[in-house]
């Protein structure tokens, strides 16, 4: 038998539902409550202010910790990176939604804003910690903080159209063996 989630999880799926419907601003807090099937105040209890919904739906994003050595193929980067792809296209593939409406209302709640950016930061760390830990020993320095800003932003911006765009497991392909490469000649130079 499954338990009924909670009335704050049922809060918070029924906001995550009708913003991604009809926006933050468009949505009553009356309408949550119907829609999650609780009296309003129960809303505002566990959410004193309207946007604290939307600061509780980023914890909902699926985590962004993943520990490199579960996708690093020591001395391979390219393999290392669409490793690292994959796990973090899996994890985009419940919450596109969530994801595209986050970024949407950043743009007028600097608390979503602030944590999304926090999530990027962490995103650039992830990328630059498999690429150190996947290049192969002793191989000359390069540049990894850039090509861990570029990737990470690469996927950022996949992940934020990904609701509008069905490009596949392999759609990076080419971007990552070119990042690859660009880093193995780095190195070599």
């Amino acid at each position: 038998m499954t338990e009924e989630p909670g009335a704050r999880d049922r809060i918070l799926a029924a906001a995550e539902d009708l913003f991604a419907e009809a926006g933050f601003d468009a949505t009553p807090t009356s309408r949550i409550a119907e829609r999650a099937g609780v009296p309003k105040g129960l809303v505002h209890y566990y959410f004193t202010r309207k946007p604290d919904l939307l600061e509780a739906l980023v914890e909902r994003l699926p985590t962004d910790r993943i520990d490199p050595a579960d996708v690093v193929v020591p001395g391979d980067v390219a393999a290392s990176l669409h490793r690292l792809v994959d796990v973090l296209d899996r994890a985009l593939d419940g919450s596109a939604v969530l994801s595209h409406l986050l970024w949407r209302e950043a743009d007028t709640h600097p608390a979503v804003l602030a944590e999304l950016e926090a999530r990027f930061d962490r995103l650039v760390d992830l990328v630059r910690a498999v690429l150190v830990t996947a290049c192969p020993p002793h191989a000359p320095p390069c540049d990894l903080d850039s090509a861990a800003q570029l990737l990470a932003s690469a996927v950022s911006h996949r992940h934020s159209i990904a609701r509008h765009a069905d490009d596949g497991p392999d759609a990076m392909h080419r971007e990552l063996r070119f990042l690859a490469d660009a880093l193995a000649a780095g190195a070599g130079a």
